[in-house]
């Protein structure tokens, strides 16, 4: 390592350990309206106690800022019933009546947004103004589809015969069980109940155990914007009550599809569950994507792509980089560049502190989990450029690794962590060999002004989505999906409401040629 690329990272460092103490020692408090901070469940329009309690912990201090009732099957039934009794009036409501309460429901998620915003800075982490874009994130899919439910277009089949016609109507399938994650505790919320709730579904929401008060809050949103009782119901719960509330919402037969955001392992769990009673589902699971940087690259474009890419949510995005490959042509000139951006851009503290753009991981087992890839590629010969170290509680240093090589863990799991590990390759072809080696298939970035090239890249990966010269992809007009392991189905776009929505086949026959 250059003596130059020393004293960076010393500066590095010390920026990283000047500001981390500070969050770890200072008391934060949750300063949230009341009617928006709740803490029992949301059955059938009422606010629901459990026989228990457990609590929401601020993943940068320890501290906890809430208790919330631990909601278990008995909780779970209740919200299924309600929802299937819901249903059968929900469904009648027209088209446009349904889009003007969902259009309502964004209004309130617009005037709202300061406090929504607080509470998932406290309770998953996330710097104050990504936690603010995450809640504009979570209204624009309310927006999106208040206005697709308006489009959800039948067919007029020609027939072959003169004395019939033939019909394809699009009808909603039912109860919905939306079990979401923890990393956008209100965007993965209202990308799949918005969904549903346009197509004439009813829906009941398990949110992750790490923040649950977001999704009690949209329960709170949704009844003042004129969500009828049984349409839209949470029940919270604790690590230990998940597998018998997820069974209970997985397996009842009053529930006709459910939706799932997560990891590969639980997903295909929540499928063994749903298939005896032949559900519908839609799964968004786990991601391995790799960012390329090919030699034709705009260095500085693709410099700020991994930085966006990479250290939103410090690393913890379903979409977000894995593994970075980049050219010989560039590489030394990418990564000098890359290092100078993280010395200048990331600063690691409470999300709530101005000037904050690197948060805790949400849970210590997660910063082990980058703690032990760091391990493992160094013992196989990768060299630290940046950070490498844990710092107290649940906070990462953003790590820069070079020399990486295709036998290590990080270029083989998840990371869901601020660890960038660069890999160096030759040709395109083994750029691709290497980015496609993964039996998940979500996202997929590069960087070219190569127009033959990023054309043959772009069909060659395999990967629902792919970002072009562009780090960021996530929008509500687009179709959020991927390919192999990483799920069924498709959110967001004109496509994600027909998750929600079944065929029915009408032949109108006896007419008179």
């Amino acid at each position: 390592m250059s003596s130059l690329c020393v004293r960076r990272t010393r500066c590095f460092l010390r920026q990283l350990l000047a500001a981390q103490p500070a969050a770890m020692q200072r008391h934060y408090s949750l300063d949230v309206a009341a009617p928006l901070l709740r803490t029992r469940g949301y059955v059938n329009g009422l606010w629901v106690s459990a026989e228990s309690e457990f609590p929401v912990l601020d993943p940068a201090t320890g501290e906890e800022i809430a208790r919330v009732s631990d909601c278990g099957p008995a909780e779970a039934k209740q919200a299924v019933d309600a929802a299937h009794k819901a249903f059968h009036s929900w469904k009648l409501y027209s088209a446009k009546e349904r889009s003007i309460v969902l259009r309502k429901w964004f209004n309130l998620l617009t005037l709202h947004k300061a406090d929504l915003a607080k509470l998932i800075t406290f309770e998953c982490g996330k710097p104050l103004a990504e936690s603010l874009g995450e809640v504009a994130y979570a209204a624009s899919f309310l927006e999106w589809f208040s206005e697709e439910a308006r489009r959800v277009y039948g067919d007029l089949v020609p027939s072959p015969a003169r004395d019939r016609k033939i019909l394809l109507l699009k009808q909603p399938v039912g109860v919905a069980s939306i079990i979401t994650p923890w990393n956008f505790p209100s965007a993965m919320i209202t990308r799949k109940a918005a969904a549903a709730l346009a197509a004439g579904c009813t829906v009941v929401v398990k949110p992750a155990e790490d923040t649950p008060l977001s999704a009690l809050a949209l329960a709170e949103l949704a009844e003042q914007a004129g969500v009828p009782a049984g349409v839209f119901n949470v029940v919270p719960c604790s690590r230990e009550k998940t597998p018998a509330v997820g069974e209970v919402l997985c397996t009842d037969p009053l529930v006709a599809k459910i939706s799932f955001t997560g990891s590969t392992a639980t997903g295909k769990v929540l499928l063994k569950m749903a298939a005896n009673t032949v559900k519908k589902a839609s799964m968004e699971l786990g991601g391995h994507a790799p960012f390329i940087v090919f030699d034709s690259a705009d260095v500085d474009k693709a410099v700020g792509g991994a930085m966006a890419s990479k250290f939103r949510n410090s690393g913890q995005t379903c979409v977000c980089s894995n593994r970075f490959l980049v050219q010989s042509g560039i590489h030394d000139r990418f990564m000098d560049k890359l290092g100078r951006a993280m010395d200048a851009e990331l600063r690691l503290g409470h999300g709530s502190e101005p000037g904050t753009t690197q948060g805790p991981l949400i849970n210590t087992r997660a910063a082990e989990k980058v703690v032990h890839q760091i391990s493992d590629a160094v013992s196989r010969g990768a060299t630290v450029l940046k950070g490498g170290k844990r710092l107290d509680g649940s906070f990462m240093e953003p790590t820069l690794l070079a020399d990486v090589t295709t036998d290590m863990i990080c270029t083989k799991e998840e990371t869901f962590g601020p660890l960038l590990p660069v890999i160096r390759f030759n040709t395109e072809e083994e750029a691709l060999a290497i980015a496609n080696a993964s039996n998940v298939g979500l996202a997929g970035y590069f960087f070219s002004q190569d127009v033959s090239q990023i054309w043959r890249v772009t069909e060659a990966l395999e990967v629902g989505m792919v970002g072009v010269n562009e780090g960021l992809l996530s929008t509500p007009e687009a179709a959020f999906g991927g390919v192999k392991q990483s799920g069924l189905g498709l959110e967001g776009s004109k496509y994600g409401i027909d998750e929600y929505l079944e065929v029915k086949y009408m032949c109108f026959g006896g007419l008179k040629p």
